[in-house]
């Protein structure tokens, strides 16, 4: 029987009369690591203007949209002790989860703020950015300067911020001990839990420095002098939200505090590496090293992820990354717009994965272990994901 397939990019689905089987064990192809046929200003002509406008008020509806949800599913729990045994049990993971990825939409709010995407103010950005990340004891000017270095170094060996990947020469001896599925299971489970908090305390999976690097060290490697009135700014307000969460605590007890937020935040933690891992993390992506990297190759070599229903939760932060590395100033209202408008001119260069997120974990942390060179070819300075010792 023939097959007709209709191509949207390298990593786009192809519509054939194929079995739903082969379909999703179709591997995608590489992401072309030579430079683009197009500029970044070609890019930009393909995408209706009124997609980098910002609107204040519809910026807004979102937060107001999303806090709402948060504390109508905060005074469920305030019934839950009505319900009968079991159920008053059952329904806390259910409450949880739902609360977790709420708020994991509100961080993707605040992360707009630190890339301006909010409205048209500095100001209120900031404002707004602050407020929203701090009640996620994130450290707002701290990871939002920390983050426009990755947006501007993506796919450098040497100067991307986070999940930098290491040449098999640099792995730690004991990685080809984890390089099983306990051994995964356990790396993944430690990632989840703590890899954000150990992000942001010792820049753990961050880019190496000479020196000791935090998040909270006004006088990390990480910052400029001009820039170190921020981070105490970014550091009083964590401080400030850990100091009413501890007050909440002595009045409403310490599980209360474990239940209503402590849990749901854990659940943002593990949701947000998961998706940043995620749109980093891909056998067909390239990363290079500084004799041939530069800043488009780079923001091309990330992937756009199908997370369900959750890609309206987490306002598509996890389908339209792509376009938000090359416009990331374009609020996320706009991005499925953009990406439509995009993916004729990127063609290849567009890589979208639609495997499940939570399988796509599991595959990625197996598959994708160091980075080498290809044996046999000139392009020395381009580096691919390997799995074996």
């Amino acid at each position: 029987m023939g097959v007709s397939k209709e191509t949207m990019g390298g990593g786009g689905r192809v519509t054939a009369s194929k079995s739903k089987l082969e379909l999703e064990n179709k591997p995608l192809s590489r992401v072309p690591h030579t430079k683009p046929p197009f500029s970044v200003g070609q890019l930009k002509k393909a995408i209706p203007p009124h997609c980098f406008e910002r609107s204040l008020l519809y910026s807004f509806s979102f937060v107001v949209c999303d806090l709402s949800v948060a504390f109508i599913l905060y005074i469920t729990t305030t019934y839950f002790h009505l319900l009968p045994y079991p159920f008053s049990l059952i329904v806390w993971p259910v409450y949880w989860f739902l609360q977790g990825c709420i708020l994991t939409g509100v961080w993707v709010i605040a992360h707009e703020c630190g890339h301006h995407a909010f409205s048209k103010y500095q100001w209120v950005d900031d404002l707004v950015g602050l407020i929203l990340h701090s009640a996620l004891l994130v450290p707002y000017f701290s990871w939002k300067i920390s983050h426009r270095r990755h947006h501007s170094n993506t796919g450098s060996l040497e100067r991307d911020e986070v999940f930098v990947p290491k040449p098999k020469s640099e792995m730690a001896w004991y990685s080809k001990y984890l390089n099983n599925p306990p051994g995964r299971a356990i790396t993944l489970l430690i990632t989840l839990t703590i890899g954000w908090p150990l992000y942001l305390l010792f820049n753990v999976s961050g880019r190496p420095y000479d020196r000791f690097a935090s998040h909270y060290h006004p006088y990390a490697p990480i910052y400029s002098d001009r820039e170190r009135l921020q981070i105490y700014v970014s550091d009083a307000a964590v401080f400030a939200t850990t100091y009413l969460l501890y007050h909440v605590a002595t009045v409403k007890g310490l599980a209360w505090l474990l239940c209503v937020y402590g849990v749901p935040l854990l659940i943002v933690n593990g949701f947000l590496v998961t998706i940043t891992y995620l749109q980093h993390t891909h056998s067909t992506l390239p990363h290079y090293d500084s004799s041939e990297w530069d800043w488009l190759r780079g923001a091309l070599a990330t992937v756009d992820r199908d997370y369900g229903i959750l890609n309206k939760v987490f306002h598509h932060i996890t389908d339209t990354h792509v376009a938000h590395h090359l416009f990331s100033t374009m609020p996320h209202y706009h991005a499925m717009e953009a990406t439509k408008a995009l993916k004729p001119i990127l063609g290849e260069f567009y890589q979208f994965d639609d495997t499940p997120f939570y399988k796509a974990l599991w595959r990625e942390a197996r598959e994708c272990l160091y980075v080498e060179p290809d044996e046999g070819t000139s392009q020395k300075g381009v580096y691919w994901y390997r799995n074996k010792f």
